[in-house]
């Protein structure tokens, strides 16, 4: 960056330097220097706190009096103009969102108020202020703006930017201009910050509708930022943003790095890392990953190779002069098999609200955890950087310390054919198809015909497209495999494409042929994994769940390849319903158990869509059983990996009015077991059903009925077994003949199998329980005053006879006993009659309280507040009579902050209170740290 000029400087010293003049005559006596003035490091314009003028009635600013542009400038009379701050907007007339954004201020839609044509255009106006010396300091200046349908901006009355402004004449302020391009587009602005002056600086604005019909409009300034002069040859300090970790083929020794610059002059960029234990820093270039979306900052990604496995590293990502802060990930340990995942499907909509809230879930359940996979359509326009902004952001914890193993969905590619900006925002192994990994198939490529030379270019092409959409990595004994399930012949088509007629030629089944492609590829890549566990992700499913939907082609060529080599997980998306099954010809004899892969549709975002009709269901249509489906919820999913078993598990984290789960947030809402011996054979159980196989059996991990396991619940020789109905010695069997404890009356378990989603509810308990806790079960009133008898699964164990109260409620004893972990409550009449179950999860009592609630409000604290009370703490963010951490942080927070402003205040007047105020902005310091690590 260049210096300052004497011309510049000049400009506005006049005065200043005459002044000096004077008061040199004057004061004879040396004066000390004055410090430099300091840029303001807030933005000076923000959504929030910025008013804006503004004319929306369709008339010209100037109306024909002085130069166009006029209104532009400075001075210029915007008195009776309207004032409000933004964001603004319409939608046909109304406030109500457009695309993922609602505005704030509502704008004047339409000529006559009510009907088309649309206002043509809208203009805007504000100012910031500068101290003197401050414009003279500044270095750059950087905006944001986010626009439908076409956008220029002014500073001080000269032109700065334009957005889809090529059909701006000139020649008059009323006009149309833009495209229609659906949703509104974030784009990013710089200013040469010769334009500022000291005292006020004036930003214009010209908003465009793109015809006399268009059904919406908005607008939105984020910010608009000013960053001082540097040194020359030093970065603008602009710290990088979208830090993501992606995996390499060998996350044991080498990891990948991507990030945004924080500054359209950061030229390069660099990874540093440590061993977070200690030791020296290693410095590593990264290349330029391009710019995309209009937006001035390059993209920038490595990869570090050579570094020790099972090994925690501290890194960060930028340039000398402009690093991020310090984060710190782990290498994967090649002799450990214990580990979490997190599947999320869609996040799409609801990026500034509803993802982060997900997310923030998900970091809170899933502690152990990785990594994530993506199911895909992570935004919802592909083209819109304040979408991808925001999914970064929700991520922003995730993503900087554990891999990102995403799948492109069709969304990815709105705006964005080519996928520029996923590949600049991702790093992902290269190890997609081609000619050579691909079998049998590449022979069609083969020969001097019309018909091979068209599948030799098509076959190319999509080798270079299918870079870093298409590709697996093998982490810990899992081999994480994505695909690209979007077809379109628009960015499956080469460039330059040989001709070629007839029936023979691939052009008439590029999306067929796209997905035997990968097909072939995914069948060789299963053939020779070593990994225990095959889990793949891609966005559309191969059996759609939401109404009015199907992908046959899909279903066709790659469920075979799926169910020959019996992978474990297909987790997939873009229905925005959830839905979990299997094939109809992986059942077993026993209820409950299946033996071959599971299909999973999920939804993690704010958007939602109505579930087909029973006789138009896919599944069902097509051979296949859904165990569970429902609309209306949008989860995420925790996967606990072990050596012999795969535990998923769904998470509700939000669910709409009209969702089909009377579940509470953050229960428990699907769940299921894949046992796995190491020779491949293979059980996938329903909740609180046992394998056959007892994975940690110590004797024999494969006999299911070893008389001498002191761990096998069916034992016949376990003098102690809780489930043999008929043990004449077995002191705790509570239908054993000669027990002296028999109540006589209790009938024989539901056996648990026939607990299914279908019969689940009927009673209502509190998400979570810890052992010894007397917990609340909810019958209804049409069994008040009934007698029951309550259990607790997964092995079945009486809670006692009990009889409900005249609301129909009961107290039962979870017990001191039972294991951690997934349980459920199942209730029955006097009669043996299934009243209901419903799930619960069993936590141990937190230490340090009085009583901890552990996330239900119900527990033996019996609070329900905010993280207000005093003693243990609570699980989950809920409280009861525990303290929060997260409320505990805000409070001290706040505390501190008093103190501060309170011993400052007596340090301007000369208390002697330094000691204390230090300690107290040490404090303080920390808190906001903590605070800022959590956002």
């Amino acid at each position: 960056m260049t210096t300052k000029d004497t011309v510049r400087w000049h400009r506005r010293g006049v005065v200043s330097t005459a002044l000096l003049a004077v008061l040199g005559g004057v004061l004879a006596a040396p004066m000390p220097a004055l410090a430099a003035p300091d840029v303001p490091t807030e933005p000076v314009v923000t959504t929030a706190s910025t008013s804006w003028k503004y004319l929306d009635d369709g008339t010209d600013p100037v109306n024909g009096s002085g130069a166009l542009r006029a209104w532009t400038a400075p001075g210029f009379d915007d008195s009776t103009w309207k004032s409000a701050t933004g964001s603004f907007g319409a939608k046909s007339g109304k406030l109500a969102a457009v695309g993922p954004h609602t505005p704030a201020t509502l704008l004047n839609h339409y000529l006559n108020g009510t009907a088309a044509p649309t206002v043509p255009t809208y203009f805007f106006r504000t100012s910031f202020d500068l101290q003197p010396g401050v414009a003279d300091a500044v270095g750059s200046v950087l905006g944001d703006v986010v626009y439908d349908d076409a956008l220029v901006v002014w500073v001080n009355g000269t032109k700065v930017a334009g957005f889809v402004d090529d059909r701006v004449t000139g020649t008059s302020n009323q006009e149309y201009a833009g495209n229609s391009g659906g949703d509104p587009v974030a784009s990013s602005f710089t200013v040469d910050p010769e334009l500022l002056v000291d005292g006020t600086n004036t930003v214009a604005i010209a908003l465009y509708q793109d015809r006399a019909t268009s059904s919406d409009i908005y607008l939105d300034v984020p910010s608009i930022r000013l960053l001082p002069v540097q040194d020359p040859g030093t970065p603008v300090v602009a710290p990088p943003t979208r830090v993501i970790l992606t995996p390499t083929t060998t996350p044991e020794t080498s990891q990948s790095f991507s990030w945004l610059a924080g500054d359209a002059g950061h030229a390069s960029g660099q990874v540093q890392l440590r061993p977070a234990a200690g030791g020296d820093v290693r410095t590593v270039d990264a290349y330029r990953a391009g710019l995309v979306n209009n937006n001035p900052k390059p993209h920038y990604s490595a990869t570090v190779t050579g570094l020790a496995p099972a090994t925690a590293y501290s890194y960060r990502v930028g340039l000398e002069g402009s690093w991020s802060e310090w984060k710190t990930f782990s290498t994967a340990d090649p002799a450990a098999t214990d580990f979490q995942f997190v599947y999320y499907g869609d996040a799409q909509i609801g990026l500034d609200s509803t993802w982060p809230e997900v997310v923030r879930q998900a970091e809170a359940t899933a502690t152990r955890s990785v990594g994530s996979v993506h199911a895909g359509d992570l935004i919802d326009t592909g083209s819109n950087e304040t979408q991808w902004n925001n999914w970064f952001t929700g991520m922003t914890n995730s993503a900087a310390s554990s891999n990102v193993m995403a799948a492109p969905g069709n969304h990815e590619y709105s705006g964005d054919k080519k996928l520029a900006a996923w590949k600049a925002n991702f790093e992902y192994p290269h190890n997609n198809p081609s000619t050579a990994t691909i079998g049998a198939l590449a022979d069609l490529a083969v020969g001097d015909t019309d018909v091979a030379r068209q599948y030799a270019a098509y076959f190319a092409h999509w080798e270079e497209f299918a870079a870093e959409t298409v590709y697996y990595t093998d982490y810990q004994g899992v081999r994480f495999i994505t695909l690209n399930a979007t077809r379109d012949s628009a960015f499956l088509t080469p460039a330059t494409l040989p001709s070629c007629t007839g029936a023979e030629c691939p052009s008439g089944k590029v999306s067929r042929l796209w997905t035997e492609f990968q097909g072939a590829w995914l069948d060789q890549v299963l053939t020779e994994s070593d990994s225990k566990w095959n889990v793949v992700t891609f966005h559309q499913p191969v059996f759609s769940t939401s109404a009015g939907r199907d992908e046959p082609v899909l279903r066709e060529i790659w469920v075979p390849i799926f169910q020959k080599h019996s992978i474990d997980l297909v987790l997939m998306g873009h229905d925005h319903t959830y839905a979990r099954g299997y094939i109809n010809d992986d059942r077993t004899e026993t209820a409950g158990i299946t033996d071959g892969p599971v299909y999973a549709v999920s939804n993690s975002g704010a958007k939602h869509y109505s579930l087909e009709t029973e006789a138009k269901n896919v599944w069902t249509n097509n051979n296949a059983t859904q165990v569970l489906r429902g609309e209306g919820v949008t989860t995420y999913q925790v996967i606990d990996v072990s050596q012999g078993q795969l535990v998923y598990r769904s998470y509700l984290a939000e669910k709409t009015a009209n969702a089909t789960t009377a579940l509470p947030i953050g229960a428990v809402y699907d769940e299921f077991t894949i046992t796995k011996t190491d020779a491949g054979k293979k059980w996938v159980t329903e909740a609180g059903i046992t394998p056959p196989v007892d994975p940690v059996d110590p004797v024999d991990p494969v006999d299911p009925v070893d008389p001498v396991d002191p761990v096998d619940p069916v034992d016949p020789v376990d003098p102690v077994d809780p489930v043999d109905p008929v043990d004449p010695v077995d002191p705790v069997d509570p239908v054993d003949p000669v027990d002296p404890v028999d109540p006589g009356t209790l009938p024989a378990p539901v056996d648990p199998a026939t607990l299914t989603e279908q019969n689940r509810g009927g009673i209502t308990v509190p998400a979570t329980a810890n052992p010894g806790q007397t917990i609340p079960v909810e019958l209804g009133a049409a069994n008040a005053n009934a007698p029951v008898w309550p259990w607790i699964y997964s092995t079945p164990t009486s809670l006692g006879k009990a009889t409900a109260n005249a609301s129909g409620q009961i107290s039962a004893v979870v017990p001191a006993a039972t294991a951690t972990g997934e349980h459920r409550i199942v209730v029955q009449a006097a009669d043996g009659t299934l009243l209901g179950w419903a799930p619960v999860q069993v936590v141990a009592v937190t230490p340090g309280g009085d009583g901890t609630d552990n996330g239900n409000g119900n527990g033996n604290g019996a609070g329900n507040g905010n993280g207000a009370g005093s003693g243990g703490s609570t699980t989950g963010g809920t409280t009861g009579s525990a303290t929060s951490n997260t409320g505990a942080l805000a409070s001290t927070g706040a505390e501190i902050s008093t103190a501060l402003i309170a011993a400052l205040a007596l340090l301007l007047i000369g208390g002697a209170t330094a000691v204390v105020a230090a300690r107290r902005r040490r404090a303080a310091a920390v808190t906001v740290s903590e605070r800022d690590a959590l956002s």
